[in-house]
């Protein structure tokens, strides 16, 4: 029975009109009901309660009809109860988004390569943050995404280990100048800590080694499509965010270091076939994997240690000027990867992976993977052995006087790769030197002391000589030459760079409660431009012979140092009162 006008019978705008229109169809029953039936549904009251159709995954609904356009029932690969979950885990993060942000998650199980759970955006409901935009398909820059593929790829060509010096100093490449994403540099660093640590300058060191195009090809043919900017061809920038991919596509990527080594591209019907690629070794995923399941200090903070406990290795990506937040994770069951930015593309200062997508990704892990990880043993072709620091050998073998730290790392078919050849200088890493013994100066051949002996040493980068600690300079440096018998060729680093006009261990003294204490930093010896660092932290490029003046707001201690272009430095130290 259909009413005339119904609009005027709706309860939530008349109530009492509906009312009599259900107690005049109620009188009509009398006779097919019983009187008591009939008051008994008097006494129901008469409520407004709209009819809400169920909205599940709807970007990810919109693409399967797409796909299908004539299909009269579609069957897809989701898990109804994670979507739910992994839905209700975004909805409860937008009170802390501001306006137009919104977010994106991706659940792939690893075995089958089934998309389990797919969220397009924030909310489908909310125009503002750009609803109906999905962010799982868009093609946007990974930031630091992709660097466990370059460490992982560089492992497989044979360059480096697990704990290969890399240098985390102030350095170009061709002009090009990376900076990390604090501002600041820690100088010798292991490729495990560079990567847990996702310090750029390291990155970008392996990949001149590697190089961009090569880089970019391997990726490809490990199944991640990767987009470069029109009429551009591969370079450094790639391994910092240069280079554009989508959260489905980081997703499959990721699943690699899950399953020995081989991509898979997201299933979204279970009869979609299986595509498959080989990304990296077997070998090279184990070790990848377990260094970021280890996460370092900094993981440990953002994920509280689930990463360890439950067997989950995570990566998070920052693009320039801070328009895309990733985070992807894998575990035995499951690949997760997450997005966080405003889909216009506009900036939102402060918003990085580890704070913003690092978070949800935790968290879309806890609710749906518990089991514990299963055990874990190194495929054929990984084993450990304990490497000498700055040869980058097996310290097996190693004279214990070129052995100047020891680190256990995993390394690939047995092989552990030199450290990289100076950048900034030519020869061996290990030379030898030639010592009066009498003084301990070192001497040229052929010059007339009383008694020369010969030394071998090996030789740190020059650009990680400024940052190694007073004790491990001094075992590492050579000694000053003997007076008249130099080798002239310039080959005592540090000597022709000095800071002027401040002498090591001295105390500025501010005036009271005046203005901050000020200081012109000056230099001479250096090569074209230099870098003056505060405790670690560059605070200015100038040309060489031009002054830089610092500003010192409040008292402590500080370390100043200055290198140039060819590795040459110096350094005081400092009190400020």
């Amino acid at each position: 029975m259909l009413p005339q006008a119904p609009s005027l019978l709706r309860p939530d705008r008349h109530p009492e009109r509906a009312r009599a229109a259900r107690d005049k169809v109620l009188d009509r029953m009398a006779g097919r009901w019983t009187a008591r039936a009939i008051a008994d549904a008097r006494q129901e009251p008469v409520i407004a309660q709209p009819v809400r159709e169920p909205l599940l995954a709807p970007l990810f609904a919109e693409r399967l009809r797409r796909l299908q356009p004539h299909a009269a029932r579609i069957e897809s690969t989701l898990d109804a109860a994670m979507q739910q979950m992994v839905e209700q885990l975004l909805a409860s993060r937008l009170g802390i988004l501001p306006p137009r942000v919104s977010m994106a998650a991706l659940v792939m199980d690893n075995e089958t390569l089934e998309v389990r759970a797919y969220a397009g955006s924030a909310d489908f409901t909310d125009t503002e943050r750009f609803a109906h935009v999905d962010m799982v398909q868009a093609v946007r820059s990974p930031g630091s995404a992709l660097k466990p593929f370059l460490y992982g790829l560089a492992l497989d060509e044979g360059l480096i280990h697990s704990e290969s010096l890399l240098a985390d100093v102030p350095q170009s490449f061709a002009g090009y100048q990376p900076g990390n994403f604090q501002a600041s540099f820690s100088g010798p660093a292991g490729v495990s800590e560079a990567l847990q640590r996702s310090l750029n300058v390291p990155a970008v060191e392996v990949l001149e080694r590697l190089g961009p195009q090569r880089f970019v090809a391997l990726l490809r043919r490990g199944g991640l499509r990767l987009e470069l900017p029109p009429g551009a061809t591969a370079n450094l920038s790639v391994i910092l965010g240069g280079a554009a991919v989508s959260l489905e596509g980081l997703v499959g990527a990721y699943s690699a270091l899950a399953r020995a080594g081989v991509s898979g591209r997201p299933r979204y019907f279970a009869d979609s076939p299986l595509v498959e690629s080989r990304m990296l070794s077997e070998g090279a995923a184990f070790i990848i994997r377990d260094v970021l399941e280890s996460g370092g200090p900094v993981a440990r903070l953002v994920d509280g240690g689930i990463g360890s406990r439950r067997g989950i290795a995570w990566k998070t990506g920052t693009s320039f000027g801070f328009r895309d937040a990733w985070a992807v994770g894998v575990s035995d069951r499951h690949t997760v990867g997450v997005w966080v930015g405003r889909p216009d593309g506009t900036p939102n200062p402060g918003f990085f992976g580890a704070n913003i997508a690092a978070p949800l990704l935790v968290d879309i892990f806890s609710v749906i993977d518990d089991s514990p990880p299963a055990a874990r043993v190194p495929p054929p072709g990984v084993g450990s052995a304990r490497i000498c620091w700055p040869l980058g050998t097996r310290s097996e073998g190693t004279p214990a006087a070129l052995c100047h730290q020891q680190r256990t790392a995993w390394i690939l078919n047995d092989t552990a790769p030199p450290t990289f050849p100076d950048r900034l200088r030519t020869g061996s890493a290990r030379r030898i030197d030639y010592r009066d013994s009498a003084t301990g100066r070192r001497v040229r051949p052929g010059c007339s002391v009383g008694d020369m002996r010969a030394v071998e040493m090996a030789r740190w980068p020059a650009a990680l000589e400024a940052w190694l600690d007073p004790a491990l300079r001094a075992r590492a440096l050579p000694p000053p030459w003997t007076v008249g018998c130099s080798a002239g060729d310039g080959s005592n680093a540090g000597d022709g760079l000095q800071i002027v006009g401040l002498s090591n261990g001295e105390t500025i003294r501010r005036a009271g409660n005046g203005p901050p204490a000020r200081l012109r930093l000056e230099a001479r010896g250096g090569e074209q431009e230099l870098i003056w660092l505060l405790n670690g932290r560059q605070v200015g490029r100038v040309p060489a012979r031009q002054a830089l003046t610092l500003s010192f707001a409040e008292p402590g201690s500080f370390q100043i140092t200055v290198m140039d272009q060819t590795g040459q430095h110096d350094r005081v130290e400092i009190s400020v009162r």
